[in-house]
């Protein structure tokens, strides 16, 4: 999920946000929640929060209509999970908890949001959430799935309260390959609300607590195991927007290793969750296909130009895993390896046959997005699909039921999700240089139009603006350029740059 969130100080305060509001508008992002939505909300906070102080209830002990919040299986409020997210996030999705296995190899517990414990099918809070899909983040504020009494109070997996929660339990050799993998309702209770670079700290120092240092060791493994099945993460510096002693700026952050082992038990999890749905006949999974001649032809052609080494005879994902994102042009390339990644969707199978499509490319297996549903409308499907394969019983009705219309509810949330994201840090990079219009500066052109040499992207160095450059003769991809801002105005105009 995006990370570029951004506290406007007050003087920079109202242009902006009449910006943010412009956007919003065009994309008829919804507002606040409806009357009968919050209600509904708040009910089943209150619902949770008294369940929550009684002793867990068996599933089988008594039968529970359509519209009852299921119940959790057993209390695993013993186990001491944790949190790894931003510092300043609360809708906290996930949870985990890791140990040695004592015949050798891992266990792995993920605690995920329990979501449909708090929303009753076909209510006003269900047909809220198929609105709007995902979370949208805006600099100013987000836009949550689920009223925040829900995403950021009574579901969500904060340190010292008791939640209830798909619980994971996965089990890995020593080669970090998984031998066994079980979901089932429980209560549970975090213990730490960590961010990543704390993490990161702490393993480096030695300081960490086993089940913390094992997510190095796990997060390794579960890395080797992609390279072998031919998958790639890429790590690609990201743009964040962040606030400085006098107002905001922009700048790169290149990903910590831990966030690429944490990133891994998502991924674990997800593979874990396809496999049960695959093996059980229902499922719904996040596919990608692999990716066409033609747009390879390309990248190679962009690494030549970047002055990345790419022999004919290593694949791919060989030449992205050589990359140190904290190198200009190895930056450049990864953010244009990404185009490969286009053409993502969620394919539905029912009836035990597998989809002629069921793998994901990138992940090079298939997987299912099973791990944020505080954040993603799809999630709480799937993992009452796990659910269910788990315990060879039928899904719910209301899980079946709305499976044919979630890859294009899915497909339009998604879009909208990145257009925003995309749009929100144009307007802020017009903001930041909307008084330097005639300004020369240092940049690396990362891409050039093959239609249209002329036109293309340019990466400057200070401050962090990825921006569109266009003008003059053919653009020299991978090389430095000086370029001159023509304009930034944020709302109406975003930053274009000419070859000075």
């Amino acid at each position: 999920m995006p990370r570029r969130h951004l506290h406007l100080q007050a003087a920079a305060e109202a242009p902006l946000r009449a910006a943010f509001d412009t956007l919003r508008a065009s994309l008829d992002v919804p507002a606040a929640f409806p009357d009968d939505v919050t209600a509904e909300a708040q009910r089943a906070a209150a619902e949770a929060q008294r369940a929550a102080t009684e002793a867990p209830r068996a599933a089988a002990e008594a039968p529970r209509t359509a519209t009852e919040a299921p119940a959790p299986s057993y209390d695993a409020t013993g186990i001491a999970l944790f949190t790894i997210d931003p510092p300043t996030s609360t809708d906290l999705d996930q949870a985990m908890y890791l140990e040695r296995r004592a015949g050798g190899g891992y266990r792995v517990y993920y605690a995920i949001a329990d979501v449909a414990a708090f929303v009753a099918p076909g209510g006003a809070l269900d047909a809220e959430a198929h609105r709007r899909v995902t979370t949208l983040y805006f600099p100013d504020g987000k836009t949550p799935l689920h009223p925040t009494v829900l995403s950021e109070g009574a579901a969500s997996l904060l340190p010292g309260a008791t939640r209830p929660a798909l619980l994971w339990q996965i089990d890995l050799d020593a080669d970090g390959a998984t031998t066994a993998a079980d979901v089932r309702r429980a209560l549970v209770r975090s213990r730490a609300k960590l961010d990543y670079e704390g993490v990161q700290k702490q393993i480096d120092a030695g300081t960490a607590p086993e089940s913390l240092a094992l997510l190095r060791d796990i997060g390794t493994l579960r890395e080797q195991q992609e390279v072998a099945r031919g998958g790639i993460s890429l790590n690609v510096p990201e743009q964040e927007i962040v606030e400085t002693g006098h107002g905001y700026g922009l700048t790169y952050r290149a990903p910590l290793p831990a966030d690429g082992w944490n990133a891994q038990i998502s991924l674990l999890t997800g593979i874990a969750g396809a496999q049960l749905m695959l093996t059980y006949g229902t499922g719904i999974l996040r596919t990608l296909p692999s990716a066409p001649d033609g747009a390879v032809a390309r990248l190679r052609r962009s690494a030549k130009a970047l002055g990345i080494d790419w022999p004919h005879h290593v694949p791919y994902a060989a030449v992205v895993r050589s990359l140190d994102p904290r190198e200009p042009n190895h930056a450049a390339f990864l953010q244009e390896c990404t185009s490969l990644l286009r053409g993502a969707g969620y394919t539905v199978f029912t009836g035990g046959t597998a989809p002629e499509l069921a793998v994901h490319a990138a992940v090079a297996a298939p997987y299912t997005h099973c791990t944020a549903p505080l954040r993603r409308l799809v999630d709480r499907y799937a993992g009452e699909l796990c659910l269910a394969a788990v315990a060879g019983q039928d899904p719910p009705e209301w899980v079946t039921a709305a499976l044919d219309a979630l890859p294009k509810e899915m497909a339009q949330g998604t879009s909208r999700a990145n257009t925003v994201e995309r749009e929100s840090v144009d307007i802020v990079e017009a903001a930041l240089l909307k008084d330097r219009v005639g300004e020369v500066f240092d940049a690396t052109v990362v891409d050039v139009r093959e239609q249209q040499p002329t036109v293309g992207t340019v990466h400057l160095t200070d401050p962090a603006v990825v921006a569109r450059v266009e003008g003059g003769g053919d653009l020299p991809l991978g090389e430095r350029l000086r370029v001159r801002l023509t304009q930034a105005d944020p709302g109406t105009a975003k930053v274009l740059f000419a070859p000075a």
